[in-house]
């Protein structure tokens, strides 16, 4: 889990969110997450007051709001299989600019919308504040399976080898002339997928053995070992212990 493998989610800063140890912040979110999750839907006014608080962590954060707002186009397919949810759920049904939908359609419509946004909001302003390194190592921290931390960690580190594989794979076609421009070059495709497949498996190999020979038996050493103080678990804690709150009163109001 060496240093070096930035991804474009990830704005560098020295805020007050980024400089919070990586486990703090996972255990934000993830708690964050569960108590969106449950919320009434009927509570419409929480989920805009959370809608605010992760506009307070991203103004802390200095996390732009065309950044945020551009990276929440991933749950753009979510959007659409909400859109349908009033159209084909049964129920009750209401007339809206003459077209028939069902209440309880809305409402699911609704409740994966606003649940959906807020999540991967949540997430976005997590990738924005934290490297990559600093997330394995907090998931590390947290106790998760090594085996899994240590997948995820070579799925991170290769993965943009072979993004370059590809692009070279791509560059060699164009060189000689090819353009996919129909089905009858989906076969070129396929066979370079094949060869991407080959020449990563043997690539695989071979990091796997130099790793091997220079004494990896499993797992990656923790080269710095990050510890919170009080402090920063109040910091960390203070948006879901808000966020608890707003819950609780969209239960009993």
């Amino acid at each position: 889990m060496g240093a070096g493998h930035a991804h474009r989610l990830y704005r560098p800063g020295g805020s007050g969110v980024h400089t919070l140890p990586p486990h703090l912040k996972l255990t934000a979110a993830f708690a964050f997450v569960v108590v969106v999750v449950s919320t009434p839907r009927e509570a419409v006014w929480a989920f805009a007051a959370y809608a605010v608080l992760l506009g307070a962590v991203a103004a802390v954060a200095r996390v732009p709001a065309g950044f945020l707002l551009g990276r929440l186009l991933i749950e753009v397919p979510f959007v659409a299989f909400a859109v349908l949810m009033p159209f084909v759920a049964g129920g009750e049904r209401v007339g809206v600019l003459g077209l028939s939908l069902s209440v309880n359609g809305l409402w699911g419509a609704w409740n994966v919308l606003a649940k959906g946004t807020l999540g991967v909001a949540a997430s976005v302003l997590l990738a924005a504040t934290t490297e990559l390194r600093a997330l394995l190592l907090g998931l590390q921290r947290l106790r998760l399976p090594p085996l899994l931390v240590q997948i995820a960690s070579f799925m991170i580190r290769y993965g943009d080898v072979i993004a370059d594989e590809m692009r070279r794979m791509r560059i060699a076609r164009q060189s000689r002339g090819f353009e996919a421009r129909g089905v009858r070059h989906w076969g070129v495709l396929a066979k370079s997928a094949g060869a991407l497949f080959i020449r990563s498996y043997e690539r695989g190999e071979r990091v796997h053995l130099a790793m091997v020979s220079r004494g990896y038996t499993g797992s990656m050493p923790v080269l710095d070992e990050v510890r919170a103080d009080r402090a920063q678990w109040s910091c960390a804690l203070a948006l879901p212990a808000a966020a608890l709150l707003i819950c609780l009163l969209g239960w009993t109001l």
